[in-house]
């Protein structure tokens, strides 16, 4: 099993489809992406990799960069995808742990690969636009049949965004991301031939991987000539080349309805432009989520998971999402859905048992799409899997019907005068104040009450002065929650501070209250 025979049978069975789009302009066919991929793979043999042997990506959103991925992959190689935005620094402790042999870069983040090489000891560095780059993807022979793979075999070595630490290698084997593109159709969209997915998210992360299910159907691959996210670009391409598909975090879905708005768009205009968006990766709230329904249509499905098990944990479908009529609606879009097919999810108490409907616990996920392990990190695996499930160390309950609410971060959680307080409870409140754009809610050490909650919020441009203070604030919450949940302390910040991925830096918070 190796993910590099999608490609070749995508090829043969239809050569000359357009597979892959640099803005409006075709970049590859289906047989030209896997003849560069073949030819990419020998270039790597030759330069003599073997089978296992761990290749780095670290490059903007490129045209090229699912040719040199499945490239690694048709030589049996494993992909360390790495995000452009990390310090130099930070690659190097990645390519050092993950003894990694060679790497692919963009100029704009690497200037000169040689240095990259000498600092960081690989054996080669290319430039994706580099002269050498194009004798690999269009000179000489591909190699003459793909590298057998066994399922369990690592095809993706992704590392985790290391708030807490040192980031871990999350080994992701040929059969977890196969699992997770044939769950894709079932659980979170159809997919079809003419479809088009945009990678307006970093391909180093679940944008990337959802390459998989539209490589299987047979559907478009659109790089914005950008490389990365801007919302009238999207608009603009979506228009040019029918409705796009997109994975993108909340804060990407905020911008994306902002320009709508913007535009003065009509749901259906919306529709004109992007046919799916699946949103997760951190938070969404409720509030958030009915402001894109109502500006842009049913156009959302929301999906939970984590690196351990990417992409693939619970689905909360655009029917769900639409189903306004239904009693618990409200309670629904404040989910992240129910168990996707191909995994089990438990909410569990500390000795793993699951937890009756409703009570709190440590969300659990078992299935094929579940990591083989941490590399080269057994202590870490031990105790991330436990007889057979994943623990995902956040925290959440179960409903009746199996929609799976998320409270917070286990680390996250607060105890005040010995009650827990989850801070994603007090977000939501909050972010339907007057004049609130963004919040964060942590915990600060407090002698009297053990911990205190301390909110940080960011105001609405142009929020006039009393709309957003803590004696507005402190009387909004009372008239929402119990009053020991209310925020003790408001700190008001220009921004609030956010990893490469978009999510919260909750640590840096914490550090700020401590």
């Amino acid at each position: 099993m190796n993910l590099a025979h999608l490609l070749q049978r995508k090829a043969l069975e239809h050569p000359d489809r357009p597979a892959i789009f640099h803005g409006t302009q075709v970049a590859a066919t289906h047989v030209q992406w896997a003849e560069r991929a073949a030819r990419v793979g020998a270039h790597l043999r030759a330069a003599g990799l073997q089978p296992g042997d761990r290749v780095v990506l670290f490059m903007r959103n490129h045209p090229r960069y699912l040719e040199l991925l499945f490239g690694a992959w048709w030589a049996g190689l494993v992909a360390v995808p790495v995000n452009a935005k990390l310090h130099l620094k930070e690659v190097q402790w990645i390519v050092d742990n993950a003894g990694a042999r060679w790497a692919f870069v963009t100029s704009d983040i690497v200037p000169d690969p040689a240095a990259l090489a000498d600092s960081t000891g690989l054996d080669g560095v290319i430039d994706a636009d580099s002269a050498d780059c194009d004798a690999w993807v269009h000179e000489g022979e591909g190699l003459g049949g793909i590298e057998e793979r066994a399922p369990d075999d690592t095809a993706w070595l992704f590392y985790t965004s290391g708030t807490t630490g040192r980031p871990k290698g999350v080994m992701i084997t040929h059969r977890n991301l196969l699992t997770m593109g044939l769950g894709y159709f079932n659980d979170v969209d159809h997919v079809d031939p003419k479809d088009a997915i945009a990678y307006a998210a970093p391909m180093s992360h679940g944008a990337g991987i959802y390459a998989i299910p539209h490589l299987m159907a047979g559907a478009r691959h659109v790089v914005p000539a950008s490389g990365g996210f801007d919302a009238a670009e999207l608009f603009d391409l979506g228009r040019a080349l029918g409705p796009l598909s997109l994975f993108a975090a909340p804060t990407i879905v905020k911008r994306i309805v902002d320009e709508a708005e913007a535009q003065g768009l009509t749901p259906e205009q919306c529709g004109q432009s992007f046919k799916t968006i699946v949103y997760g990766g951190a938070p969404m709230y409720a509030a958030d989520i009915r402001r894109a329904l109502r500006t842009m249509g049913p156009r959302f499905v929301q999906i939970y998971g984590q690196g351990e098990s990417p992409m693939t944990g619970t689905a909360l479908s655009r029917v769900h999402l639409a189903d306004t009529a239904h009693p618990r609606h409200e309670s629904r879009i404040a989910s992240v859905g129910v168990a996707q097919t191909p995994v089990r999810i438990r909410v569990a108490g500390p000795d793993g048992q699951p937890l009756p409907v409703g009570e709190v616990g440590e969300v659990l996920i078992q299935g094929d799409s579940v990591m083989s392990g941490y590399w080269q990190n057994p202590e870490a695996t031990a105790a991330a899997i436990r007889d057979g499930w994943l623990w995902t160390g956040d925290m959440g309950a179960l409903d009746a019907d199996g929609f799976l609410t998320l409270k917070d971060r286990s680390k996250d959680l607060i105890i005040s005068g010995g009650s827990n307080i989850y801070p994603r409870e007090v977000e939501e409140v909050l972010l339907h104040a007057p004049g609130v754009a963004e919040v964060a809610v942590v915990g600060a050490p407090d002698p009297e009450w053990g911990e205190i909650v301390v909110a940080f919020v960011v105001a609405q441009p142009g929020a006039f002065p009393g709309l957003v203070d803590a004696k507005a604030l402190d009387t909004f919450c009372l008239d929402q929650i119990a009053r020991f949940k209310r925020p003790k302390r408001y700190e008001f910040v220009e921004a609030l501070p956010k990893n490469n991925y978009g999510k919260v830096l909750k640590t840096v918070l914490r550090e700020r209250v401590c």
